[in-house]
């Protein structure tokens, strides 16, 4: 997969599906761009571009699919061998595997297969395509690509050799939408509300529940509840469990745990997905300003030159306290997590307490 520029977005001279997509392969033949930037090129989402290739002859065509989505996703693991790709602003985050051991309850799914370890939040899907492109060699690659009502990327499932295609032939025809008419009309974004100002927020009371953790999971509806940005709760954690550090810190952290054969999960996600890796790493390579994991069966591709802030983070829980590396952007939405590995009912390793402890401080700021 790729490593993926975002280029600065320009108005569509198109509008019609067929142009836009004539434009669109004319774009990525010509400047080899992938997907989201040759989008992003001609002003629109990924998901627009997508769309238009609904009902197209090869080489790029779509078939827009239907919900509802837990019952489309959980057929996933009938496909056999695949590549899952989540990905946000600035992470890539790639895993080989077969998805497995599926369930869904409110909206909410998991998917705990050995390889491909998701958390999917069904609340944020909009769009769902089956996807076939022919490549250069003329070999087809198929894919389902699920994206959001603002038309930007979720997760993609990509058939690997081996798959099994008519489990693939059936799904699509299962879960074939009754509109087959190209294109798609994104719903503009509206803009996060503003946290509160520090002095409105009672920080006592916070930083008291803070302490009161059980469990990591519990973190999300603590900045929830107090409404807070989770970078304004990094800043106004209680002493010691949460401290900035330098924003590079991250290639320091890979190299340092594949020298040591440390195993880490790493987490990316955005809003309709969270996908975690769990093991060692071993080959960093760093490409222009791409922090790359190119491992067999995993891929992390990090823009490092979009991360704004990093924060060491240490939440109580049940097992003792567990700590992380977090990565953030100019706009404070996540980027990465990464912990060292452990299961519940175990503490934490002692090598990644230490390895999170040399790595670079920074002082703390607004």
């Amino acid at each position: 997969m790729a490593l993926l520029d975002t280029p600065a977005r320009r108005a569509m001279p198109v509008t019609a599906p067929g142009e836009l997509l004539d434009a669109f392969l004319a774009l990525r033949r010509e400047a080899r761009l992938r997907h989201r930037d040759a989008a992003a090129r001609l002003g629109v989402s990924e998901g627009e571009a997508v769309a238009a290739a609904v009902a197209a002859p090869p080489p790029f065509s779509a078939v827009r699919l239907a919900p509802p989505w837990p019952r489309l996703f959980e057929r996933v693991p009938s496909l056999g061998r695949v590549m899952a790709l989540t990905r946000n602003e600035a992470v890539v985050h790639e895993k080989i595997g077969v998805y497995a051991d599926m369930s869904h309850r409110a909206g909410v799914g998991l998917a705990l297969g050995q390889d491909i370890d998701l958390r999917i939040f069904y609340v944020a899907w909009a769009h769902a395509f089956a996807v076939t492109e022919q490549a250069e060699d003329g070999t087809l690659q198929r894919s389902l690509q699920v994206f959001d009502a603002h038309g930007v990327a979720i997760h993609k499932v990509i058939l690997r050799p081996g798959a099994d295609l008519p489990a693939w032939e059936r799904l699509v025809s299962d879960f074939a939408h009754p509109d087959q008419e190209p294109g798609l009309q994104p719903e503009p974004a509206e803009p996060a509300p503003p946290p509160p100002d520090d002095a409105a927020v009672d920080v006592a009371a916070f930083q008291a529940a803070w302490l009161a953790m059980a469990d990591t999971h519990e973190f999300f509806g603590l900045v929830r509840r107090f409404g807070l940005s989770r970078t304004q709760a990094l800043r106004l954690a209680p002493a010691g469990h949460a401290e900035s550090v330098s924003p590079g810190v991250l290639r320091i952290l890979l190299e340092s745990v594949a020298a040591e054969g440390l195993p880490i999960m790493v987490f990316v996600g955005n809003p309709g997905m969270i996908q975690i890796h769990t093991g060692p790493v071993q080959n960093i390579k760093v490409m222009g300003p791409w922090l790359n994991v190119l491992d067999p069966g995993f891929n992390l591709h990090l823009r490092e030159d979009l991360v704004s802030r990093a924060w060491i983070v240490r939440k109580p829980t049940a097992d003792g306290v567990v700590s992380s590396l977090e990565l953030f952007d100019a706009a404070g939405e996540t980027l990465v997590m990464v912990f060292g590995e452990r299961k519940p009912g175990r503490a934490e390793l002692p090598a990644w307490r230490a390895l999170l402890g040399a790595l670079p401080r920074e002082a703390i700021h607004g």
